[in-house]
Protein backbone atom coordinates (compact mmCIF):
# COMPACT_ATOMS: atom_id res chain seq x y z
CA UNK A 1 0.00 0.00 0.00
CA UNK A 2 1.42 3.76 -0.94
CA UNK A 3 0.70 7.00 -0.18
CA UNK A 4 0.73 10.19 -1.34
CA UNK A 5 2.81 12.41 0.40
CA UNK A 6 3.63 16.45 -0.21
CA UNK A 7 5.14 17.56 -3.03
CA UNK A 8 4.38 14.07 -5.46
CA UNK A 9 6.51 11.92 -3.43
CA UNK A 10 5.17 8.64 -1.63
CA UNK A 11 5.44 7.09 1.69
CA UNK A 12 5.46 3.17 0.84
CA UNK A 13 4.74 1.28 3.59
CA UNK A 14 8.24 -0.38 5.14
CA UNK A 15 6.97 -4.23 4.91
CA UNK A 16 10.39 -4.72 5.86
CA UNK A 17 10.05 -2.84 9.36
CA UNK A 18 6.61 -4.66 9.60
CA UNK A 19 7.93 -7.49 9.25
CA UNK A 20 10.60 -7.31 11.84
CA UNK A 21 10.16 -8.93 15.27
CA UNK A 22 10.25 -6.49 18.14
CA UNK A 23 13.83 -6.34 20.15
CA UNK A 24 14.73 -5.15 23.37
CA UNK A 25 16.48 -1.55 23.69
CA UNK A 26 19.86 -2.52 25.66
CA UNK A 27 19.37 -0.62 29.08
CA UNK A 28 20.22 3.06 28.81
CA UNK A 29 22.89 4.19 30.71
CA UNK A 30 20.33 7.25 32.23
CA UNK A 31 16.33 7.75 31.81
CA UNK A 32 14.26 11.37 32.12
CA UNK A 33 10.78 10.38 32.73
CA UNK A 34 8.57 13.26 32.33
CA UNK A 35 5.75 14.02 35.06
CA UNK A 36 3.33 14.79 32.65
CA UNK A 37 2.62 11.84 29.74
CA UNK A 38 -1.21 12.59 29.78
CA UNK A 39 -3.96 14.35 29.81
CA UNK A 40 -4.80 15.99 32.69
CA UNK A 41 -2.97 17.29 35.74
CA UNK A 42 1.20 16.75 35.64
CA UNK A 43 2.31 14.64 38.74
CA UNK A 44 4.85 16.06 41.55
CA UNK A 45 7.86 13.78 41.84
CA UNK A 46 7.61 11.85 45.06
CA UNK A 47 11.30 11.27 45.05
CA UNK A 48 14.04 13.59 45.70
CA UNK A 49 17.80 13.59 43.82
CA UNK A 50 20.04 11.22 45.81
CA UNK A 51 17.29 8.83 46.11
CA UNK A 52 17.64 5.13 45.21
CA UNK A 53 14.79 3.80 43.00
CA UNK A 54 13.51 0.51 41.97
CA UNK A 55 11.74 -0.53 38.84
CA UNK A 56 8.11 -0.21 39.17
CA UNK A 57 8.55 2.41 42.18
CA UNK A 58 6.12 5.61 42.37
CA UNK A 59 8.12 8.83 41.32
CA UNK A 60 5.28 10.52 40.28
CA UNK A 61 1.47 11.41 42.16
CA UNK A 62 -0.96 13.56 42.63
CA UNK A 63 -3.57 12.36 44.86
CA UNK A 64 -6.84 13.64 43.24
CA UNK A 65 -7.85 15.01 39.92
CA UNK A 66 -7.91 13.46 36.10
CA UNK A 67 -3.82 12.56 35.86
CA UNK A 68 -1.98 9.51 35.78
CA UNK A 69 0.53 8.36 38.72
CA UNK A 70 4.34 7.91 36.83
CA UNK A 71 6.82 4.85 37.93
CA UNK A 72 10.20 4.55 37.26
CA UNK A 73 11.67 2.10 34.36
CA UNK A 74 14.90 1.42 35.42
CA UNK A 75 16.62 1.07 39.15
CA UNK A 76 18.90 3.06 40.00
CA UNK A 77 19.76 6.80 41.97
CA UNK A 78 17.73 9.80 41.04
CA UNK A 79 20.02 12.43 39.97
CA UNK A 80 18.29 15.24 38.78
CA UNK A 81 14.59 16.59 38.66
CA UNK A 82 14.14 18.97 36.09
CA UNK A 83 12.33 20.97 33.68
CA UNK A 84 12.79 20.01 30.28
CA UNK A 85 10.56 20.45 26.42
CA UNK A 86 8.32 17.68 25.61
CA UNK A 87 7.51 16.85 22.04
CA UNK A 88 4.41 19.11 22.59
CA UNK A 89 6.41 21.99 22.73
CA UNK A 90 5.53 22.61 26.52
CA UNK A 91 8.03 22.47 29.57
CA UNK A 92 7.27 19.48 31.65
CA UNK A 93 8.96 18.18 35.39
CA UNK A 94 10.90 15.08 34.50
CA UNK A 95 12.93 12.75 36.91
CA UNK A 96 16.50 11.65 35.82
CA UNK A 97 17.74 8.02 36.82
CA UNK A 98 21.35 6.93 36.38
CA UNK A 99 20.62 3.40 35.50
CA UNK A 100 22.36 0.67 38.25
CA UNK A 101 21.58 -2.09 35.52
CA UNK A 102 20.23 -4.05 38.58
CA UNK A 103 16.98 -3.84 37.38
CA UNK A 104 15.73 -4.30 41.30
CA UNK A 105 12.05 -4.54 41.20
CA UNK A 106 9.62 -2.56 43.67
CA UNK A 107 8.10 -4.93 45.95
CA UNK A 108 4.87 -3.09 45.04
CA UNK A 109 4.65 -5.11 41.72
CA UNK A 110 2.38 -8.03 42.72
CA UNK A 111 -0.64 -9.74 40.81
CA UNK A 112 -4.17 -8.88 41.92
CA UNK A 113 -4.89 -11.34 44.03
CA UNK A 114 -8.10 -12.29 43.13
CA UNK A 115 -9.41 -14.09 39.95
CA UNK A 116 -10.78 -11.75 37.33
CA UNK A 117 -14.24 -13.35 37.65
CA UNK A 118 -14.44 -12.57 41.46
CA UNK A 119 -12.81 -9.23 41.00
CA UNK A 120 -14.94 -5.85 40.99
CA UNK A 121 -15.15 -3.17 38.39
CA UNK A 122 -13.83 -0.82 41.18
CA UNK A 123 -11.43 -3.02 42.56
CA UNK A 124 -9.91 -3.24 38.31
CA UNK A 125 -10.09 0.37 37.77
CA UNK A 126 -8.15 0.92 40.81
CA UNK A 127 -5.29 -1.35 40.06
CA UNK A 128 -5.68 -0.11 36.23
CA UNK A 129 -5.09 3.71 37.88
CA UNK A 130 -2.48 2.87 39.89
CA UNK A 131 -0.31 1.12 37.31
CA UNK A 132 -0.62 4.58 35.19
CA UNK A 133 -2.03 3.60 32.27
CA UNK A 134 -3.07 6.00 29.64
CA UNK A 135 -4.42 5.29 26.35
CA UNK A 136 -1.32 4.05 23.63
CA UNK A 137 -2.32 5.53 20.74
CA UNK A 138 -1.57 9.08 21.03
CA UNK A 139 -4.53 10.75 22.98
CA UNK A 140 -3.18 9.43 26.16
CA UNK A 141 -6.10 9.86 28.11
CA UNK A 142 -6.11 7.85 31.16
CA UNK A 143 -7.52 4.73 30.60
CA UNK A 144 -9.12 4.66 34.41
CA UNK A 145 -10.96 7.41 34.10
CA UNK A 146 -12.52 6.47 30.38
CA UNK A 147 -13.61 3.61 32.18
CA UNK A 148 -15.26 5.15 34.68
CA UNK A 149 -17.10 7.48 32.62
CA UNK A 150 -18.08 4.18 30.35
CA UNK A 151 -19.95 2.35 33.44
CA UNK A 152 -23.64 2.03 32.56
CA UNK A 153 -23.71 4.09 29.49
CA UNK A 154 -21.91 2.10 26.93
CA UNK A 155 -22.89 -1.46 25.17
CA UNK A 156 -19.83 -2.29 23.79
CA UNK A 157 -15.95 -1.62 23.61
CA UNK A 158 -14.26 -0.99 20.43
CA UNK A 159 -10.27 -2.09 20.25
CA UNK A 160 -8.33 0.07 17.71
CA UNK A 161 -6.10 -2.28 15.59
CA UNK A 162 -6.04 -0.19 13.07
CA UNK A 163 -2.78 1.67 13.34
CA UNK A 164 -3.51 3.66 9.92
CA UNK A 165 -0.66 5.99 9.79
CA UNK A 166 2.41 5.19 7.29
CA UNK A 167 5.21 3.21 8.98
CA UNK A 168 3.82 2.90 12.53
CA UNK A 169 3.86 -0.59 13.05
CA UNK A 170 3.88 -1.12 16.96
CA UNK A 171 1.08 -2.48 17.38
CA UNK A 172 0.73 -4.65 14.12
CA UNK A 173 3.92 -6.22 15.77
CA UNK A 174 2.13 -6.85 19.17
CA UNK A 175 -0.64 -8.18 17.89
CA UNK A 176 1.85 -10.61 16.01
CA UNK A 177 4.02 -11.63 18.84
CA UNK A 178 1.39 -11.19 21.64
CA UNK A 179 -2.09 -11.55 20.80
CA UNK A 180 -2.82 -13.60 24.35
CA UNK A 181 -1.80 -10.22 26.16
CA UNK A 182 -4.18 -8.50 23.62
CA UNK A 183 -7.27 -10.57 24.31
CA UNK A 184 -6.93 -10.88 27.88
CA UNK A 185 -6.67 -7.15 28.55
CA UNK A 186 -10.06 -7.23 26.26
CA UNK A 187 -10.84 -9.44 29.21
CA UNK A 188 -10.16 -7.35 32.02
CA UNK A 189 -11.85 -4.24 30.29
CA UNK A 190 -14.96 -6.00 29.96
CA UNK A 191 -15.44 -6.73 33.17
CA UNK A 192 -14.35 -3.72 34.46
CA UNK A 193 -16.65 -1.73 32.07
CA UNK A 194 -19.58 -4.21 32.25
CA UNK A 195 -20.77 -5.13 29.28
CA UNK A 196 -20.35 -8.39 27.28
CA UNK A 197 -19.74 -7.24 23.52
CA UNK A 198 -16.34 -6.04 22.55
CA UNK A 199 -14.84 -5.64 18.87
CA UNK A 200 -11.01 -6.43 17.77
CA UNK A 201 -11.05 -3.79 14.82
CA UNK A 202 -8.23 -4.67 12.20
CA UNK A 203 -7.50 -3.12 8.77
CA UNK A 204 -7.63 -5.56 6.37
CA UNK A 205 -3.75 -4.72 5.58
CA UNK A 206 -3.40 -6.70 8.53
CA UNK A 207 -5.02 -10.12 8.01
CA UNK A 208 -1.88 -11.83 9.78
CA UNK A 209 -2.71 -10.11 12.61
CA UNK A 210 -6.72 -11.21 12.66
CA UNK A 211 -5.82 -14.18 11.86
CA UNK A 212 -3.43 -14.84 15.25
CA UNK A 213 -6.48 -13.06 17.42
CA UNK A 214 -9.37 -14.98 15.45
CA UNK A 215 -8.04 -18.38 17.56
CA UNK A 216 -7.96 -17.15 20.73
CA UNK A 217 -11.13 -15.96 20.80
CA UNK A 218 -13.55 -18.54 18.83
CA UNK A 219 -14.78 -19.51 21.62
CA UNK A 220 -15.93 -16.20 23.18
CA UNK A 221 -19.29 -15.11 22.60
CA UNK A 222 -18.38 -11.82 23.73
CA UNK A 223 -15.29 -10.67 21.57
CA UNK A 224 -14.89 -10.90 18.03
CA UNK A 225 -12.45 -9.52 15.32
CA UNK A 226 -13.91 -7.30 13.04
CA UNK A 227 -11.99 -6.61 9.45
CA UNK A 228 -12.07 -3.00 8.33
CA UNK A 229 -10.91 -1.54 5.02
CA UNK A 230 -7.64 -0.20 4.96
CA UNK A 231 -7.79 3.36 4.31
CA UNK A 232 -6.94 6.58 6.64
CA UNK A 233 -7.62 7.90 9.05
CA UNK A 234 -9.54 4.63 10.33
CA UNK A 235 -7.73 4.73 13.70
CA UNK A 236 -9.98 7.94 14.33
CA UNK A 237 -12.69 6.96 16.77
CA UNK A 238 -15.33 8.74 14.83
CA UNK A 239 -14.33 6.72 11.48
CA UNK A 240 -14.03 3.54 14.08
CA UNK A 241 -17.40 3.88 15.63
CA UNK A 242 -19.27 4.54 11.49
CA UNK A 243 -17.43 1.56 10.01
CA UNK A 244 -18.58 -1.10 12.91
CA UNK A 245 -21.63 0.49 14.30
CA UNK A 246 -23.14 2.61 11.06
CA UNK A 247 -23.74 5.44 13.64
CA UNK A 248 -22.09 8.98 13.17
CA UNK A 249 -20.69 10.76 16.19
CA UNK A 250 -22.09 14.33 16.57
CA UNK A 251 -20.07 17.09 17.39
CA UNK A 252 -18.60 17.84 20.48
CA UNK A 253 -20.08 14.53 21.55
CA UNK A 254 -18.30 11.24 23.29
CA UNK A 255 -18.01 7.48 21.77
CA UNK A 256 -20.35 6.81 25.53
CA UNK A 257 -22.94 9.33 23.59
CA UNK A 258 -23.71 6.63 20.71
CA UNK A 259 -22.79 3.68 23.43
CA UNK A 260 -18.61 2.76 22.68
CA UNK A 261 -15.88 3.50 24.61
CA UNK A 262 -12.99 2.82 22.44
CA UNK A 263 -9.31 1.45 23.90
CA UNK A 264 -6.07 0.85 21.97
CA UNK A 265 -4.30 -2.29 21.24
CA UNK A 266 -1.59 -1.96 23.23
CA UNK A 267 -3.86 -0.36 25.95
CA UNK A 268 -4.70 -3.38 26.16
CA UNK A 269 -1.55 -5.54 26.74
CA UNK A 270 -0.87 -2.82 29.76
CA UNK A 271 -3.99 -3.41 31.51
CA UNK A 272 -3.23 -6.97 31.33
CA UNK A 273 0.12 -6.98 32.70
CA UNK A 274 -0.91 -4.57 35.39
CA UNK A 275 -4.13 -6.85 36.49
CA UNK A 276 -1.49 -10.24 36.20
CA UNK A 277 1.77 -9.38 37.24
CA UNK A 278 1.06 -5.78 38.96
CA UNK A 279 3.32 -4.39 36.04
CA UNK A 280 2.58 -0.47 35.98
CA UNK A 281 3.16 1.11 32.57
CA UNK A 282 6.80 1.47 32.21
CA UNK A 283 7.67 0.69 28.45
CA UNK A 284 6.12 0.61 25.19
CA UNK A 285 6.73 -0.29 21.94
CA UNK A 286 7.96 2.41 19.49
CA UNK A 287 8.72 1.84 15.77
CA UNK A 288 11.99 3.42 14.55
CA UNK A 289 12.02 4.02 10.89
CA UNK A 290 12.27 7.05 7.99
CA UNK A 291 15.07 7.04 5.14
CA UNK A 292 17.83 8.28 7.17
CA UNK A 293 18.08 5.70 9.63
CA UNK A 294 20.28 2.44 9.13
CA UNK A 295 18.29 -0.48 10.48
CA UNK A 296 14.85 0.36 11.07
CA UNK A 297 13.32 -1.43 13.71
CA UNK A 298 10.18 -2.37 16.55
CA UNK A 299 11.54 -1.40 19.88
CA UNK A 300 10.35 -2.20 23.26
CA UNK A 301 12.19 0.91 25.14
CA UNK A 302 11.34 1.86 28.50
CA UNK A 303 9.79 5.06 29.24
CA UNK A 304 12.26 8.13 30.05
CA UNK A 305 14.77 6.39 27.08
CA UNK A 306 16.23 9.09 24.64
CA UNK A 307 15.44 8.73 20.78
CA UNK A 308 19.38 9.15 20.21
CA UNK A 309 19.42 5.57 22.40
CA UNK A 310 16.93 4.73 19.65
CA UNK A 311 18.39 6.56 16.84
CA UNK A 312 22.05 4.56 18.14
CA UNK A 313 20.23 0.88 18.53
CA UNK A 314 19.18 1.11 14.48
CA UNK A 315 22.87 1.51 13.46
CA UNK A 316 22.49 5.40 13.81
CA UNK A 317 21.80 7.41 10.50
CA UNK A 318 22.95 6.76 7.00
CA UNK A 319 21.66 10.03 6.22
CA UNK A 320 21.72 13.85 6.90
CA UNK A 321 18.28 14.52 8.50
CA UNK A 322 16.21 17.31 8.04
CA UNK A 323 13.46 16.31 10.64
CA UNK A 324 12.73 13.81 13.14
CA UNK A 325 8.90 13.44 14.20
CA UNK A 326 7.30 11.79 17.70
CA UNK A 327 4.62 9.53 15.85
CA UNK A 328 3.26 9.25 12.62
CA UNK A 329 4.25 11.15 9.80
CA UNK A 330 0.31 12.30 9.31
CA UNK A 331 -0.49 13.30 13.22
CA UNK A 332 3.15 13.24 14.53
CA UNK A 333 4.89 16.15 15.72
CA UNK A 334 8.85 17.16 14.76
CA UNK A 335 11.26 17.59 17.65
CA UNK A 336 14.40 19.42 18.00
CA UNK A 337 16.63 17.53 20.57
CA UNK A 338 17.73 13.60 20.04
CA UNK A 339 17.61 14.13 24.09
CA UNK A 340 13.96 14.03 23.46
CA UNK A 341 12.45 11.10 25.78
CA UNK A 342 9.97 8.34 24.85
CA UNK A 343 6.55 8.49 26.33
CA UNK A 344 3.44 6.25 27.10
CA UNK A 345 1.76 7.90 24.18
CA UNK A 346 4.78 7.59 21.58
CA UNK A 347 4.30 5.11 19.22
CA UNK A 348 6.65 6.46 16.80
CA UNK A 349 9.99 7.91 15.98
CA UNK A 350 10.96 8.76 11.97
CA UNK A 351 13.63 10.51 11.17
CA UNK A 352 13.22 11.84 7.25
CA UNK A 353 15.80 13.67 4.95
CA UNK A 354 14.98 16.62 2.78
CA UNK A 355 13.79 13.98 0.18
CA UNK A 356 10.69 14.58 2.47
CA UNK A 357 9.93 18.30 2.05
CA UNK A 358 8.85 20.47 -0.38
CA UNK A 359 9.80 19.03 -3.63
CA UNK A 360 9.44 22.32 -5.40
CA UNK A 361 11.19 24.73 -3.17
CA UNK A 362 8.16 27.26 -3.75
CA UNK A 363 6.50 29.07 -0.56
CA UNK A 364 2.94 27.96 0.22
CA UNK A 365 0.00 29.31 -1.18
CA UNK A 366 -3.37 28.43 -1.38
CA UNK A 367 -4.51 27.73 -4.59
CA UNK A 368 -8.39 27.25 -3.75
CA UNK A 369 -8.50 23.67 -5.14
CA UNK A 370 -10.71 22.58 -2.39
CA UNK A 371 -9.58 19.04 -2.19
CA UNK A 372 -8.77 19.74 1.82
CA UNK A 373 -12.93 20.54 1.82
CA UNK A 374 -13.17 17.61 -0.29
CA UNK A 375 -10.81 14.71 1.70
CA UNK A 376 -11.85 15.82 5.45
CA UNK A 377 -13.29 13.23 7.28
CA UNK A 378 -14.87 15.79 9.63
CA UNK A 379 -16.45 17.19 6.94
CA UNK A 380 -15.35 20.52 7.91
CA UNK A 381 -13.92 23.70 5.66
CA UNK A 382 -9.81 23.71 6.98
CA UNK A 383 -9.04 26.68 4.36
CA UNK A 384 -11.48 29.00 6.36
CA UNK A 385 -10.37 27.86 9.32
CA UNK A 386 -6.40 27.95 8.77
CA UNK A 387 -7.39 31.43 7.34
CA UNK A 388 -8.46 32.97 10.20
CA UNK A 389 -5.62 31.19 11.91
CA UNK A 390 -3.27 32.88 10.43
CA UNK A 391 -5.41 36.17 10.88
CA UNK A 392 -5.28 35.34 15.30
CA UNK A 393 -9.24 35.11 14.78
CA UNK A 394 -10.01 32.27 16.65
CA UNK A 395 -13.61 33.11 17.44
CA UNK A 396 -14.22 32.70 13.61
CA UNK A 397 -12.10 29.94 13.56
CA UNK A 398 -14.32 27.95 16.72
CA UNK A 399 -17.51 29.24 14.82
CA UNK A 400 -16.25 27.04 11.33
CA UNK A 401 -15.85 24.13 13.49
CA UNK A 402 -11.68 24.37 14.54
CA UNK A 403 -12.57 22.16 17.54
CA UNK A 404 -14.02 19.53 15.79
CA UNK A 405 -10.77 19.07 13.50
CA UNK A 406 -9.14 15.69 14.85
CA UNK A 407 -5.78 16.50 13.51
CA UNK A 408 -5.41 13.90 10.76
CA UNK A 409 -3.28 16.06 8.65
CA UNK A 410 -5.26 14.75 5.35
CA UNK A 411 -5.69 18.53 4.81
CA UNK A 412 -1.78 19.50 4.43
CA UNK A 413 -1.58 16.15 2.62
CA UNK A 414 -3.47 16.86 0.08
CA UNK A 415 -2.65 20.34 -0.68
CA UNK A 416 -0.96 20.89 -4.19
CA UNK A 417 0.49 24.39 -2.91
CA UNK A 418 2.01 22.91 0.71
CA UNK A 419 0.12 24.75 3.05
CA UNK A 420 0.65 23.61 6.44
CA UNK A 421 -3.63 23.60 7.04
CA UNK A 422 -3.06 21.39 10.14
CA UNK A 423 -0.91 23.11 11.53
CA UNK A 424 -3.02 26.76 11.70
CA UNK A 425 -5.73 24.61 12.84
CA UNK A 426 -3.78 22.99 15.72
CA UNK A 427 -2.59 26.85 16.62
CA UNK A 428 -6.46 28.05 16.34
CA UNK A 429 -7.23 24.61 18.57
CA UNK A 430 -4.71 25.44 21.55
CA UNK A 431 -5.77 29.69 21.34
CA UNK A 432 -9.48 29.15 21.78
CA UNK A 433 -8.34 26.20 24.79
CA UNK A 434 -6.49 28.59 26.51
CA UNK A 435 -9.11 31.75 25.75
CA UNK A 436 -11.70 29.23 27.40
CA UNK A 437 -9.42 28.88 31.01
CA UNK A 438 -9.01 32.10 30.94
CA UNK A 439 -12.48 32.51 31.35
CA UNK A 440 -13.04 30.21 34.35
Amino acid sequence: MAYTFRGGLRLEEHKNTRGKRIETLPPPKTVSIPLQQHIGAPCKPVVAVGDTVAVGQLIGDVGAGLFCPVHASVSGKVTAIEDKFAPMGNRVTNVVIENDFADTPDPSMQPFEKSLADATSEEIVSVIRRAGISGMGGATFPTYAKIESAIGKVDRIIINCAECEPFICANHRLMLEDPAAVVNGVKVLLKAVGVREAYLAVEDNKLDAANKLEPLVADSQMISVRILKTKYPQGDERQLIYSLTGKELPAGKLPADVGCVIFNVETCAAVFHAFAEGTPLIRRIVTVDGDCVRTPKNILAPIGASFGDLIEFCGGLKKTPKRVVSGGPMMGRAVWDPATTVMKGTSAVLVMSSAYENATGLPPACIRCGRCVRNCPMHLMPNYIAQFSRAKDYARAEQFGAMSCVECGTCSYNCPGHMETAHDIRIAKNEIRKAARNKK
